[in-house]
């Protein structure tokens, strides 16, 4: 059994709904931040914890209509872990499938509660592709709570008060079409610092972001939004290695909110990708997708992920639009003119565009 591989598109590498390309080997999944292999031996599914060593098999099968997916054997105490990485092997196995069906257990209790399963009168439980995908813990090492609404004003804007910055890794993730993980962790300013002031005196950097400048110009910049609570900065890398800078940001307390109807718990982000070697296709659909995802992740209540390039970026604008952002309007900004993009959760989880449209 192949595990799904996106076919390309002009601009991202888009996903399909098709399972295609060479078989990659296991499929990685990460409940709970663990480390956890998928074997697919005919309609059989392994998953072994990598830290304890335990393993469980599962079996896919044909019901009717449906998919189903039988435990053979599954350690009680970490069942609820060997369940999520079944289930996310199996979706990836069959991505035009929306539902599975699983038999009920006591073990499965907790993924019913948090809605990943769902009761079917039939008394089996059917597991929810747009549910699966909306369980942080399958993706984040840390889940925060949601922040109990208590609101302040900054700079003349009314919005919640923020959560504390985490700090670590903040998002694990297997791409299947290249192999790797991709992983989001929180910038440390004096490890990270010479790389961020390499990548922002690239040339192909530079005609975007405009922040050329020596060491202690970007220490500054660094220093700056760490201390700023409506924003943070972050790494992204393939299997470890950094290759791209990230800041997200609450949209309400930001430079963009006079242009729209900003919601408390609306995001935004910026990106540069500072490694040439991963300025390619297949790359921008992995980290694309995947900020989507996490902004969407870290906050139940936030229903909208916005995104504002200059509005001569054309790659990334037609990037943004296969990946599911609706064009807003344009607007200027003291630095340029913006195209505002917006992404909503309903499209997201429910069209499944951590595979991004051809």
């Amino acid at each position: 059994m192949k595990f799904a591989t996106p076919h390309s598109s002009p601009d991202t590498g888009a996903a399909t709904t098709e399972s295609a390309g060479q078989d990659a080997g296991p499929f990685i999944s990460y409940p709970g931040g663990v480390l956890h292999t998928v074997h697919a031996v005919g309609p059989e599914l392994r998953v072994t914890d990598t830290r304890t060593g335990r393993s469980s098999a599962w079996t896919l099968a044909a019901r009717g209509d449906d998919l189903a997916m039988s435990h053979e054997s599954s350690p009680e105490a970490d069942g609820t872990a060997h369940a999520l990485a079944a289930l996310d092997a199996a979706f990836s196995l069959h991505p035009a499938r929306r539902e599975i069906v699983l038999a009920e257990a006591p073990w499965l209790a907790p993924l019913a509660a948090a809605g990943v399963l769902l009761p079917h009168p039939d008394s089996t439980l059917r597991a929810c592709k747009d549910t699966l995908w909306q369980h942080a813990a399958l993706w984040l090492p840390q889940v925060p709570p949601p922040m109990a609404q208590r609101f302040a004003l900054t700079n003349g804007r009314y919005h919640p008060r923020r959560a504390p910055k985490q700090r670590g890794v903040l998002y694990q993730r297997y791409i299947p079409w290249l192999d790797r993980t991709f992983s989001f962790r929180s910038l440390d300013t004096e490890q990270d610092l010479p790389r961020f002031h390499r990548w922002m005196n690239d040339p192909d950097v530079a005609v975007i972001w405009e922040e050329e400048g020596d060491l202690d110009k970007h220490r500054a910049y660094l220093q700056g939004i760490d201390r700023d609570p409506h924003m943070q900065s972050m790494m992204a890398s393939l299997d470890g290695e950094p290759f791209a800078y990230f800041e997200s940001y609450w949209t309400k307390e930001s430079r963009i909110a006079p242009f729209y109807d900003a919601h408390d718990y609306d995001r935004g982000w910026h990106v540069l990708v500072g490694e040439p070697a991963f300025r390619g296709k297949a790359f921008a659909t992995a980290w694309l997708t995947s900020i989507s995802h996490y902004l969407f992740l870290c906050d139940p209540r936030t229903q909208r992920v916005l995104g504002e390039p200059r509005i001569d970026h054309h790659q990334q604008i037609r990037n943004l639009d296969k990946s599911g952002y609706a064009k807003v309007k344009e607007f200027d900004l003291p630095h340029k003119r913006a195209q505002l993009v917006m992404l909503l959760r309903e499209h997201y989880f429910y069209d499944g565009l951590w595979l991004p449209r051809s």
